[in-house]
C-alpha cells in the first residue's frame, strides 16, 4: 500500500511549450523511455524490495554533504560548514582532511556542497567542488596530491563557473560528471522565485557544461549552459543504466519531486509545484508531501533510484521502467538515522549513505554524523 503521503504519479509528459531550437538533438543525459537499437528489452524491477544496514563506515563527521568514492579506495566527504574535505577509510573508518577550501563562506544552507572527480581523475587528479561564496555559488577544481601532508594535499582551486545565485536557503548544489563526460550541476532559485523561468539565468536550473566550464555541445538553447528550467531547488542527480539522467527537486508546502529529464524542458516553478492538468510544464514521474522527503541525493542500483530525505527521514526505493515508476515507492529506515542528505552507488547491491543531523535541523546523535554501508535489492 502506497504511504498516505505519497502520490506516486507514474508517466510524465513532455510538456514545454513550444519547441526551441535545438530541442531535437539529444545528447547524453536525455531522458527516453526508448530502448537504444539492438538493447534487449527493459526488465521490470520487483515491486517490492529490501534495505539493509551492513555497517557503519564512518561517525563523527560535521555537516557531510557531499561524497565522491575514489577508484584507488576511500571515500572524499564535503563539510558545508567547515569548508574541508576529508578522506575516509571506507575500511577502517579512518578519517584524514585533505585540506580546506579557500573562499568558502558558510551560512544558512551554503557552504562547501557537492564534490565530484574529474573523468579523467586517473590521470589529472583533479576534485571539483561546488561552494558559496560571499558573492555566489561556484564551481572550482583542486588538484588532490595524497603524497603531501594531511592537511595539504589539495592544491589551490581553479575557478570553473561563478556568478550562480546565493542566498540563505535554495543554493543547490550537487555536480556530477554523467556518461557523456559533461559536467552537471543542479541550482537553486536561492529564495527568490524569479530566476527559475528565466532561461537566461542560472538559478533553478540543471547546467551542463565542459569540464572546463563551457557550455557544453548539443545543449538545447545554443551558446548557453542551461540544460533545463523551471526548478526550485536541485539537490539530487543521477543517471540509470541507459544513461537516462533523473533529478530530484525540492518543494515549496506541497510537493517534492523526482523528475526524468528532457533537456530544453521547463519543470514549472514557480508557477507550478507537483502534477499539473495541462501540458505546459514537464510533470514529475513521482511526488511527495514534504514532511515525507524533503529529498536531497539520489543514486541507481538494482533497476530503482534511491532517494535519500531530510524532513522525511527515510530512504525512497522508487522502482522504474524506462522513464516511469513501475510501482508504487518504498520508505526505509523511516526515523532510524534521522535526516539523510547524500546516498551514492557503491557498485552491485550495495550504497553509500550520508546522514545529515549536524546541519542545523537535526537532532545529532552522540556519534553524528555518519556514513552507512547498505545493501539493497
Amino acid at each position: 500500500m502506497l504511504a498516505a503521503a505519497v502520490l506516486l504519479l507514474a508517466g510524465c509528459s513532455s510538456g514545454g511549450g513550444t519547441p526551441e531550437a535545438g530541442r531535437d538533438r539529444a545528447p547524453a543525459g536525455t531522458a527516453s523511455g526508448t530502448a537504444s537499437p539492438g538493447r534487449t528489452a527493459e526488465p521490470t524491477p520487483p515491486a517490492e524490495g529490501s534495505v539493509r544496514v551492513v555497517r557503519t563506515v564512518a561517525e563523527g563527521l560535521r555537516t557531510p554533504w557531499g561524497l565522491a568514492p575514489l577508484p584507488e579506495g576511500g571515500l572524499l566527504v564535503s563539510s558545508r560548514d567547515d569548508g574541508t574535505i576529508t578522506r575516509v577509510d571506507e575500511k577502517t573508518g579512518k578519517k584524514t582532511v585533505l585540506g580546506t577550501v579557500p573562499g568558502v563562506s558558510a551560512a544558512g544552507e551554503g557552504g562547501l556542497l557537492g564534490i565530484a572527480l574529474s573523468p579523467d581523475y586517473a590521470s589529472d587528479r583533479l576534485v571539483y567542488a561546488y561552494l558559496t561564496t560571499e558573492s555566489d555559488n561556484r564551481i572550482v577544481r583542486m588538484l588532490y596530491d595524497p603524497r603531501k601532508p594531511a592537511g595539504g594535499q589539495l592544491g589551490a582551486p581553479s575557478t570553473v563557473f561563478r556568478g550562480i545565485p546565493k542566498g540563505m536557503i535554495h543554493n543547490g548544489g550537487r555536480i556530477a560528471f554523467g556518461p557523456d563526460r559533461m559536467l552537471y550541476a543542479g541550482t537553486g532559485e536561492s529564495g527568490d522565485r524569479t530566476p527559475a523561468q528565466d532561461r537566461d539565468g542560472l538559478g533553478g536550473k540543471i547546467l551542463r557544461m565542459t569540464p572546463d566550464g563551457e557550455p557544453a555541445p548539443g545543449n538545447p538553447f545554443g551558446d548557453s549552459p542551461v540544460y533545463t528550467y523551471g526548478h526550485r531547488n536541485v539537490q539530487g542527480l543521477a543517471w540509470d543504466d541507459r544513461q537516462r539522467l533523473f533529478a530530484s527537486e525540492f518543494g515549496q508546502d506541497t510537493w517534492d519531486e523526482l523528475n526524468a529529464v528532457k533537456p530544453g524542458d521547463n519543470y514549472g516553478w514557480p508557477r507550478a509545484e507537483g502534477k499539473t492538468s495541462g501540458t505546459t510544464y514537464h510533470d514529475p514521474i513521482a511526488q511527495w508531501h514534504t514532511d515525507a522527503a524533503s529529498p536531497s541525493g539520489i543514486a541507481y542500483a538494482e533497476g530503482s533510484l534511491w532517494m535519500a530525505g531530510l524532513r522525511g527521514q527515510r530512504l525512497w526505493r522508487i522502482p522504474l521502467k524506462g522513464t516511469e515508476v513501475s510501482a508504487p515507492p518504498q520508505a526505509f529506515l523511516k526515523g532510524e538515522y534521522g535526516r539523510l542528505r547524500t546516498v551514492v552507488a557503491a557498485g552491485g547491491t550495495r550504497l553509500w549513505l550520508v546522514t545529515s543531523n549536524t546541519d542545523g535541523r537535526g537532532k545529532p546523535a552522540g556519534n553524528d554524523d555518519r556514513i552507512l554501508e547498505v545493501e539493497v535489492s
